[in-house]
């Protein structure tokens, strides 16, 4: 598992770096044979503010705490350190608490490591919204404006259908799916078509990871992500959010099924993939239903049986945030099957999907299907996957397959991530619900708070969302081409979306070969940049960019391979960028060379004049593309690519042999800006028959070993290639000793993975954290991926030491330093020790915060409060004895001043507790004498 198990390491060099486990500053000279405990305090003052360290032993762990309740949503909350993914937290019941466990490998060192902070998709939650965007503007900025609307389209998909429609929901009994231990809910609301005659085709819904339980009249804090609900507590139904969008495709002749998927929602926390193999499971458990009551309709429900049947060879998947990865990954279960232990869905598919829509997915894994066409729509105010990682269903399919399959991205300006479903909308929704783009009332946001011009209502913004989920419907099921100018980059809009702004754009389909700028690309007046990499000289965006980008969405490594761009940037124009690829593209039959770009968000007029040459040296200016940003912000993620088109007219009028083109030209007419050149192809209308290429298809699984006694033993991580065909995919492979990631380009065929990687086990009797040796995989050509994450697990089997702790010096002359000793029965290779707290002694004297030495205070207890306080009264005074790797013992120190004051003695008590914070052993007393 590599939410929790990603890098103790990284975590534990995060820690050293930020001031948690140096030596301790103030302690004594150290006897022979001894070693200086680490102070780890449960709480300092170098942690930014909500962080701690909690726990010991198997119990410790890196600990946030957010001063407001995080709502249950579809991103991971992650823990980044310098830019590196430490691992993926455990939330607390309270909504607010976030745990790092620190005990899955061994702790090193990894140099300049710095900078904590908590990210969900991209965005921040670890300090105020809108935080950067108040150091930057010394004022409140204006409003941003909205893109001027587009032409109409030809046709509107988004009006009403002709038939009156029924509405009924179904419950059977639960499934069991892999890797969750209660069963999942088989509840669908359908709403079918009154008077269809003959079969129809049948679109079915899923929503995604929010709340599953709440307590009606006790609001958002008794919201829960708890299955099965516990008693007084009900289902929240987020399955009947979809009712406008299936009422209209309902009333255009299919039948819609919406599915619930609380039993996920509330048990994929510890899943790999974040539950989209169960939810492709319960899809397809789902679909084998219908399939089912299509051929026996006098088995189906009744609320199935009042509309027509289903046509199970004309399907649409429409799935919402970790549902729409969900979907995806259906699509590709159908035509490539899942491992049979991983999957909860047994038997063949009878169905043909057609399409998907994706609603603001997750893109955990990063595996798009190449040969399934998909919608994905992007909101341009997403408060819960900030980064809108779902470009990658767009970007990612690129050169993986044929190429024949539509994939279109629809950017719709102020739309948010929950409005897309009413029961995740306040005044609409049966339980409580809230906005996902959290407001700053200090700092309102120019584009997405609520009021701003471009920000939508909830009732526009499900009304888009409808529209284009039912132009999908219709170009993808249906076949009517007049919709493809809707959703691939013509720029035409649908008015029933009105007044929402949607820009589009597309890769598939009508176009042919393309330019990449991948590793063999030659870039001239320009910088082939990385979409992610911790070097600023090589990233696409530096960080100085107000906002983010969806094409360079982080994944898990810290530095990828084959994702970038073209990066231009003058101060004065007339400068060509020439793009050279490693072999001449072909252009032949196309209408126009179709690129997509990106430049700055809020910026405008941008001039590109784009020119070709052929191998035989002839060049030709095809014309001239004009862009302006996207309304954007320091919280959005904008800097996203708009389809430009550009003729071929004058390449064909000036000779340029348009099947060898050696190389693309783009020359800034403006005056100064900056632009990021994503692709570009050879386009022409129309929208081709897909027909599934034989991929390869790689999943990868997970082996858990005991460490051993002795010797060493060699495992391999488990890899599976099933499929048809051959291809190639990236690896990773993260090193749990510095948490590092190596990556490798592999070719896969189906009876031979292509894939070994191996780990080396060398055992012992010494007591250590379980070790975790991960490994990632991604597609890039003739493959697909689906459980793209897994490793070797190789858990210690040795009991943990005895843990003592005794007196050194536990009565001295103030001045001088209380000592302790804590003590192991044996050496550990891991940091080992207790916890000491302090403990409140009403019949005595007790040590107070003028006694000791203030900046050891500080870094104890946080805070060095006014006045005199006794330290068993701070809220979060602990001490940490620890004893570092291959050691027995070490000290732990309170640092005492001299005064002139007469007083008499003075003490302290220490109680050592375990990993549930339990007493462990009698409390330790130390007594300090005065001096005068």
């Amino acid at each position: 598992m590599i939410r929790a198990r990603r890098t103790w390491a990284a975590a534990a060099a995060a820690l050293t770096l930020l001031g948690v486990a140096p030596a301790a500053a103030h302690a004594a000279p150290r006897p022979p044979g001894t070693a200086a405990a680490p102070a780890t305090p449960a709480g300092t003052a170098d942690l930014p503010p909500g962080w701690r360290v909690t726990g010991t032993g198997d119990e410790r762990a890196l600990q946030w705490r957010s001063p407001r309740n995080v709502p249950h949503g579809d991103a991971r909350v992650e823990f980044h350190a310098d830019g590196r993914l430490l691992g993926v937290p455990e939330p607390d019941d309270d909504g607010r608490t976030f745990r790092l466990p620190l005990h899955d490998t061994e702790p090193a060192a990894l140099d300049g490591l710095t900078d904590l902070r908590v990210l969900a998709a991209g965005r921040r939650l670890d300090e105020e919204p809108g935080a950067p965007a108040r150091e930057r503007r010394p004022s409140q900025a204006p409003p941003a404006k909205l893109p001027p609307p587009l032409p109409a389209g030809s046709v509107d998909p988004g009006r009403p259908g002709r038939f009156a429609t029924t509405t009924g929901e179904y419950t059977l009994d639960p499934v069991r799916l892999p890797g969750l231990s209660a069963p999942v809910e088989m509840r669908g609301l359908v709403v079918a078509p009154k008077g269809a005659a003959g079969k129809r085709p049948l679109a079915l819904f899923l929503h995604g990871r929010h709340g599953t339980c709440y307590v009606p009249g006790q609001g958002e804090e008794a919201v829960t992500i708890d299955w099965p609900c516990a008693d007084g507590a009900r289902p929240i139904p987020s399955h009947r959010g979809y009712l406008q969008d299936q009422k209209l495709l309902a009333s255009q002749g299919y039948v819609t099924v919406s599915v619930s998927a609380n039993g996920i929602n509330g048990q994929d926390g510890d899943l790999d993939d974040g539950g989209a193999q169960a939810r492709s499971s319960l899809v397809r458990s789902h679909l084998a239903r219908w399939a089912d009551w299509a051929a026996h309709s006098a088995t189906a429900p009744g609320p199935v049986r009042r509309g027509p049947k289903a046509d199970l060879s004309r399907v649409l998947l429409v799935g919402h945030s970790r549902g729409g990865e969900g979907v995806d990954r259906a699509a590709m279960d159908s035509l490539y099957p899942p491992p049979p232990s991983q999957d909860g869905s047994p038997g063949r598919s009878r169905w043909n999907i057609r399409g998907t829509v994706l609603i603001g997915p997750t893109a955990f894994g990063q595996n798009p299907v190449p040969d399934v066409p998909s919608l994905t729509i992007l909101p341009g105010c997403d408060g819960d996957v900030a980064d809108l990682q779902g470009q990658l269903y767009v970007d990612g399919t690129r050169g993986v397959s044929r190429g024949r399959a539509l994939h279109s991205a629809v950017h719709i300006t102020g739309a948010n991530h929950n409005y897309f479903n009413s029961e995740w909308t306040p005044g609409q929704a049966e339980a409580p619900a809230s906005d996902d783009f959290w407001d700053d009332p200090e700092g309102p946001d120019p584009v997405c708070s609520v009021g701003s011009p471009t920000r939508l209502t909830a009732e526009q913004q499900h009304r888009a969302g409808a529209t284009y989920i039912a132009a999908a419907a219709r170009l993808f099921v249906a076949g009517d081409d007049r919709v493809r100018e809707l959703i691939d980059g013509t720029g035409r809009r649908a008015p029933s979306a009105d007044p929402a702004r949607a820009l589009t754009h597309a890769v598939g389909a009508g176009r042919g070969a393309g330019l990449l700028p991948d590793d063999g690309v030659e870039v001239t007046g320009g910088r082939l940049c990385s979409a992610v990499d911790p070097d600023p000289a090589a990233a696409c965006l530096g960080e100085d960019a107000r906002g983010s980008s969806p094409h360079f969405a982080y994944w898990q490594p810290e530095r990828e391979v084959g994702r970038g761009a073209v990066a231009l940037d003058w101060a004065a124009p007339g400068t060509p960028a020439r793009i050279r690829p490693e072999a001449p593209v072909s252009l032949k039959g196309a209408e126009s060379l179709a690129l997509r770009v990106i430049v700055p968000p809020g910026s405008t007029g941008t001039r590109l004049d784009v020119s070709v040459t052929d191998t035989d040296g002839r060049r030709a200016t095809l014309g001239g593309v004009r862009a302006d940003g996207l309304p954007g912000s320091d919280r959005t993620a904008s800097y996203w690519a708009q389809e430009l088109r550009v003729p071929l007219t004058a390449a064909t009028r000036n000779g340029i042999d348009l099947r060898r083109i050696a190389s693309l030209e783009l020359t800034p007419r403006s005056s100064s800006g900056q632009a990021w050149l994503m692709d570009a192809h050879a386009w022409q209308p129309g929208t081709p028959r897909v027909r599934p290429a034989p991929l390869a298809r790689v999943d990868v699984g997970r082996t858990t070993v005991k460490e051993g006694d002795d010797g060493e033993r060699t495992y391999r991580v488990p890899v599976r290639v099933s499929g048809k065909g051959g291809g190639t995919v990236h690896t990773y492979v993260t090193d749990p000793a510095t948490g590092e990631t190596e990556h490798r380009l592999v070719n896969v065929r189906p009876g031979g993975s292509g894939i070994d990687v191996t780990v080396k086990v060398a055992g012992n009797k010494r007591y250590a954290w379980d070790t975790s040796h991960d490994l990632l995989v991604k597609a890039v050509r003739g493959s697909v991926v689906g459980s793209y994450a897994g490793g070797v697990t190789v858990e210690n089997d040795d009991p943990m030491p005895e843990i003592t702790v005794s007196p050194v010096a536990d009565e001295v002359t103030e001045g001088q330093p209380l000592r302790w000793r804590v003590s192991l029965s044996e050496p550990s290779d891991v940091l080992l020790g207790t916890m000491l707290l302090p403990v409140p002694d009403d019949t005595r004297p007790e040590l107070s915060t003028k006694d000791v030495d203030p900046d050891w205070l500080l870094e104890h207890a946080w805070e060095v409060p006014d006045g005199e306080v006794p330290l068993s009264r701070l809220d979060y005074f602990s001490l940490w004895a620890m004893v570092p790797p291959g050691e027995t013992d070490a000290e732990v120190t309170v640092p005492t001043i001299r005064d002139e004051v007469t007083e008499p003695a003075e003490h302290i008590g220490w109680q050592p507790t375990d990993d549930e914070g339990e007493p462990q052993g009698p409390v330790l007393s130390g007594t300090v004498l005065d001096a005068s």
